[in-house]
């Protein structure tokens, strides 16, 4: 479980319960095809996350004086060969349980998916690291946010429209906030091993500041998505505001171990955020 990452996978599931609600409205929910890409999602987020402890052990990013939760891996609970053989099982079933996903909704899915899954490896590991190049919320932006959400419109609709990928903003940027709260917490420890994330390479004030911007242009996208012809009712995930004035004001306040709590909230917003969102655009 601590290898999983559990408090982490809104950030997966909640893209899917988005795009899939929005599939509804359009009048093309289909049960099944939202169910395998929820398991796909999910089983791709928790893949990188193996794949992370991996690499971020062998690159010594995970030691002692780490200041978040506990990485299996390097503190001997899990050995580096299970954790390979677990990965490469994990890999394995969903490109399986993918390849329905395809057989349903064409060859763009199938790119997609292994798009997916080739930087679910590429995140931490390779000779170029993305998680340690400082492009790493570009890409959870990406894959997280417009592929996620896009994605499970897709395999439903097997069509797609600017306003999904605008609604797909939204989680988005709230998965990056989670990554910018950890790399905040983890800047010392970090350039120590050379891993140059975009705080340690910006530092922590420039990084807080992207964190409140971040957030503003995330409540703004559905007032901007109610304009393109959705239900106005989208606007009550506004309703998760006073948690995002909470969590800015924690982290400033914040610093060390303390960011933990961040973390934890900012994922919290993430999901009440977008289940108001998701079920706000289905009252018509």
């Amino acid at each position: 479980m601590l290898a999983i990452r559990p408090k982490t996978l809104p950030a997966g599931a909640v893209p899917v319960l988005l795009g899939s609600s929005l599939a509804a409205v359009d009048g093309h929910f289909v049960l099944i095809s939202t169910l395998v890409a929820l398991i796909c999602v999910l089983g791709i987020q928790v893949a990188t996350n193996f794949i992370n402890e991996i690499y971020d052990f062998r690159k010594g990013a995970d030691t002692a004086e780490r200041l978040g939760p506990t990485r299996t891996v390097a503190a001997g609970l899990i050995s580096e060969k299970t954790m390979i053989k677990v990965s490469a099982l994990l890999v394995g079933a969903v490109f399986l349980l993918g390849l329905y996903l395809v057989y349903t909704s064409g060859w763009p899915i199938f790119l997609l998916g292994l798009l997916s899954l080739i930087f679910a490896w590429a995140y931490t590991g390779g000779p170029y690291p993305i998680a340690y190049s400082g492009l790493g919320d570009l890409f959870v932006f990406i894959f997280f946010g417009l592929v996620a959400v896009g994605g499970t419109y897709y395999v439903q609709a097997h069509t797609l429209s600017p306003p999904v990928l605008l609604a797909a903003v939204a989680p988005g940027l709230f998965s990056v906030n989670i990554l910018l709260v950890n790399n905040i917490r983890d800047i010392a420890t970090d350039r120590t091993v050379g891993k140059m994330t975009l705080p340690a390479r910006i530092g922590a004030s420039r990084a807080r500041q992207l964190y409140v911007i971040l957030t503003v242009i995330a409540f703004l996208v559905p007032v901007l998505f109610s304009m393109s012809g959705y239900s106005p009712w989208g606007m009550l995930s506004l309703l998760s505001s006073p948690l995002a004035f909470t969590m800015i004001r924690q982290l400033y306040a914040s610093e060390g171990r303390e960011l933990n709590n961040v973390l934890a909230g900012t994922g919290k917003l993430l999901t009440l955020h977008g289940i108001l969102f998701s079920f706000g655009l289905l009252i018509q």
